[in-house]
């Protein structure tokens, strides 16, 4: 494929291979590492945070912080999600109720929760779609009133900030996915950031088979660690994240600009006071018919796009099929994902908007 959807950005070999000949020749491979310690407050500084806890996926991340929060029963959450959202909930026996998104934000439209959903959660998990911030205040509120907890799955949202500060610091965790295709990434691996020390000391122990100090189960835990190999290749990514952040933030407003003269797409209307992080590159088609046109023109040129996120995780079995979401739905049959990574040119944001706008000259809206 000339043009993959996403690229992981791959650091200076020699500066990876440095921070592993340290594990080498300590021969610490995981359980709290050297390595994993100081990207833990690397992390923390970077991110303006105190309480970060490193772990193996970011869907672990979720499961644990559902675990330290004591979170059960049914939970408010998005249809306009990664699968992940409403897995990690589903695993630990937790019912979605999927609440509809606004149309222009793509994020969980607060104003659709109903009474009787907040009087029957514990937990609202609100998902910062492609990085751009929710209502986190309209959240805050509805929360104290109905006393729910606040998991913000904010896997698309590092880097991105509001009024200035990391968005992670909204809710009673946040949790991070540092999987391959994200643009801060340890190969695999996720953390969960808490507002408070308690659930973050409680979460330390749960991710260790729930022990405590002493090696005595004090909770019930999992396996989550994540090693030092991972942590290594965090670190290594990190010394690069303003290059990294700075270049994807470059091609997204020039993608923006080339896709201003194109009528036919829309994009994603973001936060007011949010500052991009140049996650994804989302557009938005009048159709479902002009889309898969895109999709097979493009393809033939070895342009790779994607359909996050379809269809909607609402009109899903597995997931139980719950809440009434019109716009969830429509907008997932007319939404797709170009290329974008660190690696990319501007003059290839040229040839594939070339290619998007000539697909939609051939068809019929």
């Amino acid at each position: 494929m000339k043009y993959p959807i996403v690229k992981p950005y791959l650091p200076d070999q020699d500066k990876y291979q440095d921070y592993v000949s340290g594990i080498f020749q300590r021969n610490y491979l995981t359980n709290n590492g050297p390595l994993l310690q100081l990207l833990e407050q690397r992390l923390a500084e970077y991110l303006g945070v105190d309480y970060i806890l490193l772990v193996a996926n970011g869907t672990l991340a979720l499961n644990v912080a559902y675990a330290a929060l004591n979170i059960s029963g049914k939970v408010i959450t998005t249809p306009f999600s990664f699968a992940a959202t409403a897995s990690s909930l589903c695993w630990q026996g937790i019912e979605p109720l999927f609440v509809d998104i606004s149309h222009n934000t793509l994020n969980l439209d607060v104003t659709n929760i109903t009474a009787e959903q907040a009087a029957s959660a514990s937990a609202i998990l609100p998902v910062h779609v492609f990085g751009n911030p929710c209502q986190v205040n309209d959240i805050a509120e509805l929360a104290e009133q109905y006393q729910l907890k606040v998991v913000y799955d904010a896997a698309h949202a590092f880097s991105s900030k509001l009024s200035g500060q990391a968005l992670v610091n909204y809710g009673d965790a946040a949790t991070l996915s540092f999987h391959a295709t994200k643009l801060f990434h340890c190969v695999e691996g996720g953390a969960v950031i808490f507002k408070d020390k308690a659930t973050y000391e409680k979460a330390k122990q749960i991710i260790n088979f729930g022990f405590d100090t002493n090696n005595q189960p004090q909770n019930i835990g999992t396996n989550a660690k994540m090693s030092e190999f991972h942590a290594a290749m965090g670190l290594a990514v990190l010394d690069d994240i303003d290059l990294i952040t700075n270049k994807r933030s470059e091609l997204v407003a020039y993608y923006s600009q080339q896709l201003s003269n194109i009528t036919e797409v829309t994009l994603q209307l973001w936060h007011e006071k949010g500052t991009p992080n140049g996650a994804y590159m989302p557009v938005i088609f009048a159709n479902e018919q002009q889309l898969l046109t895109v999709v097979e023109t493009l393809s033939k040129q070895s342009i790779q796009t994607r359909r996050y996120f379809h269809p909607s995780l609402s009109q899903l079995k597995i997931y139980g099929e719950s809440g009434n979401t019109p716009i969830a739905n429509d907008i997932s049959t007319r939404i797709l994902c170009l290329p974008l990574y660190t690696d990319l040119v501007l003059s290839d944001i040229d040839v594939i908007c070339a290619q998007l706008a000539l697909a939609l000259s051939d068809v019929s809206i």
